[in-house]
This record gives structure tokens, sequence and C-alpha cells, in this order.
């Protein structure tokens, strides 16, 4: 129940961390945001990535084994990665029209779930 939870928790907080970080760049099409300058550009974004904290704190005080979760340090980090470049890929598909997936984005896919397998390996 733990990892399921902390995964959960980890999806949450990418999908606010990937809007902080890209989102700016398609708000810009909205007229109110175009006009902001680049402080009240980072300060919105900040106030976005302030719920990516809320979400990958307990993720990772719930899923950490020295707090009686299931994961190690090294494997919270994997699960990490692996969830962010997941939910970016998304997210750049759905709001980014002009983004492609090319055969090389798979085959590098591929690797980061076998980083995956061998750092969950025993």
């Amino acid at each position: 129940m733990k990892g399921l939870l902390t995964i959960g928790l980890l999806i949450l907080s990418n999908a606010f961390m990937t809007l902080a970080w890209y989102g700016h760049l398609k708000f810009s099409e909205l007229k109110w945001f175009s006009k902001l300058g680049l402080v009240s550009i980072i300060l919105v974004s900040w106030g976005i990535a302030f719920f990516e904290y809320c979400f990958q704190v307990p993720a990772n005080r719930i899923g950490f084994k020295e707090h009686g979760g299931p994961f190690s340090l090294l494997e919270l980090k994997v699960l990490q990665e692996v969830i962010t470049l997941v939910i970016f890929t998304i997210f750049a598909l759905l709001v980014f029209k002009n983004e492609t997936f090319r055969w090389n984005h798979v085959v590098g896919f591929v690797f980061l779930v076998l980083a995956v397998f061998f750092i969950f390996k025993k």
C-alpha cells in the first residue's frame, strides 16, 4: 500500500513540477500572461511548484525504507526520474502539438525502464 501511495504522490508531484517548469512556455499564449515579466513568470512558476513539494516530500517520507516504506533512496530516485519522464512526455505531446515522439525516444525510454529493472534487482 505504501508503495502505491508513494508512486501516486510522485505522479501528482511531477504533474505540478512539469506545469511549473514548462507550462509558462505555453501560458505565454494567454493575453494576460504574455504581458508578465520574467520575475512575475518565476513567481507564478514558484507558486505552482509549491504544490509539487506538497506531494514530493510526503512521497519520499512514506516511500523511504528508513521511515517504514518499501523503497531505498536509490529506488526512490530512479522511480522519480522515470515518472518525471513519462509525465513530461505526456505533457509535451498533449500541450505542445509540434513535438514528435521518435524511435530514439522509445529506445531511450526502454533503457530507462531497464535502469529501473536493474536498480530494483536484488
